[in-house]
């Protein structure tokens, strides 16, 4: 009996393990809440399809980890990453990406997430990234190895600073609205600050990346990931 009891006790411990599902396509959000739910350990307790929705619902759900992609609308996966300690302390985050290329990957692991699998992974390299995130420790699936990513790391540590690390987080938001075609009006109303604001953050933020014009910004955007064309 006792050796009963500690199996129901871990069983208990493990189902505290509670998931938010972040992906701008609804599919991908049903299909992977359904796999993860099959797990007994792991509960969804929330699915969204938007950066800042991500960002207001890890603030008010406090889930054990965040299963993102990179390219959410409004905001990006790597900036919810990077405010999420300031708004959500103590959501862990895991990137589900397309990306396989190590720039995506370090990207991601330095703006904060302790996992990082790809949409074609294994079912099972999902949910052992999501369990070794809501226990603190790093996970990165294969092909992505440790070591590559440590080579790269090493390498991008002798580049030349990057301009987009100078944006405050206000700035980076301005970006992602202005390079999606948004007015300063619309981003206002998203933002919750007056246009005048919004065309203050915009200039600053061109000016910090050396952009001239809308075009400039909406290229910028496609260089960076930050936007992407549609198939």
């Amino acid at each position: 009996m006792a050796g009963a009891g500690q199996r129901m006790e871990q069983v208990n411990q493990r189902t505290q393990v509670t998931v938010l599902v972040a992906d701008d396509h609804e599919l991908v959000r049903v299909g992977v809440g359904a796999l993860l739910e099959i797990e007994p350990d792991l509960h969804v307790i929330g699915q969204v399809g938007d950066g800042f929705g991500a960002l207001r619902m890890a603030e008010r759900l406090r889930p054990s980890v965040i299963l993102l992609d990179l390219m959410l609308p409004g905001l990006s996966g790597l900036e919810v990453l990077r405010q999420m300690p300031a708004r959500a302390p103590g959501v862990r985050g895991v990137v589900l990406s397309v990306h396989d290329d190590p720039a995506h990957v370090i990207e991601a692991l330095r703006a904060g997430a302790l996992g990082y699998v790809l949409k074609d992974s294994p079912a099972g390299e999902v949910v052992h990234a999501l369990r070794e995130a809501a226990a603190g420790r790093r996970y990165v699936a294969p092909p992505l190895s440790e070591r590559r990513l440590e080579i790269y790391e090493a390498q991008a540590r002798q580049a030349a600073p990057d301009p987009y690390d100078s944006l405050t987080s206000r700035e980076r938001e301005v970006l992602h609205l202005t390079a999606e075609g948004r007015t300063s009006t619309e981003i206002g109303r998203a933002l919750y600050i007056s246009p005048r604001t919004v065309e203050g953050h915009r200039a600053s933020l061109m000016h910090k990346l050396e952009l001239a014009t809308q075009k400039d910004v909406v290229r910028y955007a496609l260089r960076r990931g930050i936007l992407l064309l549609d198939d």
